[in-house]
């Protein structure tokens, strides 16, 4: 027998921006919620993986979504904790100041929070509804009932516990995984003088990765950096063989002279649902790290003195489970403002994935529909998001 921890109207497992969203939204609507989360804090990506933003996307032209994830930016701001992405009306977030954000909007809204616990199993009754999940944390083995199951974990954990279809790529196939970074001690003024006398656009991407664009992202100003490793490896710095592991994205800076969201570690090959793989991915992107900190003090003024800050909590996953859903969509429904008679709410056509790259400057967006979030076969009472 297995100990009940608690029972709800409403659990949402997983405590990012969607899960966030999912619990808010649910409370506000006057259910009972709980949300369960596996590491010490809230925020998902923004937190543990450093990816300090909800979308950079938000180029002059950009058409995009209101809700509760404008909602913590707008209240992040407020806190202090936002600036401005480099080169558009994006926020970046500050992944600490945003625990805090987190924290206020549950305990203000009365969701009931698990924090240092994981799903292992779901439970699912004879007539095929999922009554609720089966948890591990420092307190044993526990269950928590609920009316309705929300999976926010972003690899489908639920929702493959429970026995839905779901889709995956072959990992040589997949998207890579990041390990991102923040450093100190850097020179914030002479690293803005040297990106503006030495600009980077999206074109610039094509050097490390193949990408397919529309045409109108080539010009626009993008915070990349990769001549400079490349400087790196021709002076003996970086080994020649990490060369096509580090490049990429900078972020925030801080008055403090810390860069953060430093997005210049990737790694392919990895299976982001196989603990080996996992394991292997947080020790190798690490050690590249490294490489690429020797390579910005060598070659990118302001860096000369930086030091490593922190790791982000975990590797980056960009590729997971994908549902089969009662709607599957399309690149078609992406790219020509597809519309649905059971939408949820709008994206703008924005896609930065499978060496494709289009940005929304034309105000052009697609509807989400309902569909997308319901497993076509499994378990029902699920969600995912």
């Amino acid at each position: 027998e297995i100990p009940i921890l608690d029972r709800c109207e409403v659990l949402v497992v997983g405590a990012g921006p969607a899960g966030l969203s999912a619990a808010l939204g649910a409370r506000r609507a006057g259910g009972d919620v709980i949300i369960a989360e596996r590491y010490g804090c809230f925020g998902g990506t923004i937190t543990t993986v450093g990816m300090e933003t909800l979308g950079w996307y938000r180029y002059e032209g950009t058409r995009d979504c209101e809700g509760i994830g404008r909602e913590m930016e707008r209240i992040a701001h407020r806190m202090g904790g936002t600036t401005k992405w480099p080169y558009n009306d994006s926020d970046c977030l500050d992944g600490e100041q945003f625990k805090l954000v987190a924290d206020k909007l549950i305990q203000d809204s009365g969701v009931r929070p698990y924090l240092h616990i994981w799903i292992v199993d779901a439970l699912v009754g004879d007539d095929g509804k999922i009554i609720g999940v089966v948890t591990e944390s420092k307190s044993g083995r526990q269950a928590i009932l609920a009316d309705r199951v929300v999976d926010c974990t972003g690899d489908a954990d639920v929702a493959h516990l429970a026995g839905c279809a779901y889709s995956t790529l072959d990992v040589d196939q997949s998207l890579g995984v990041s390990t991102v970074f923040s450093a100190a001690n850097v020179d914030t003024k002479r690293f803005l003088e040297y990106t503006k006398q030495n600009p980077a656009t999206y074109k610039d991407w094509s050097r490390t990765w193949t990408q397919e664009t529309t045409g109108k992202e080539e010009d626009l100003k993008s915070p990349y950096l990769d001549r400079e490793f490349e400087a790196a490896v021709n002076a003996g710095v970086i080994p020649a063989d990490k060369l096509g592991s580090i490049g990429g994205s900078w972020s925030a800076l801080t008055q403090a002279g810390e860069a953060t969201n430093l997005n210049l570690v990737h790694m392919t090959g990895v299976d982001v649902t196989d603990v080996k793989s996992l394991t292997r991915a947080e020790m190798d992107g690490r050690a590249n790290v490294q490489h690429a900190l020797n390579g910005l003090r060598h070659a990118v003024p302001g860096f000369e003195q930086a030091k490593l800050r922190n790791f982000a909590m975990t590797v980056g996953a960009r590729d997971s489970r994908k549902i089969i859903g009662k709607y599957n969509m399309t690149g078609e429904d992406v790219c020509c403002q597809g519309r649905f008679p059971d939408s949820i709410g709008i994206f703008p056509e924005f896609v930065d994935g499978y060496n494709i790259l289009i940005l929304p400057t034309t105000g052009r967006f697609f509807q989400v529909p309902f569909g997308c979030m319901v497993p076509a076969s499994g378990a029902d009472n699920l969600l995912v998001a």
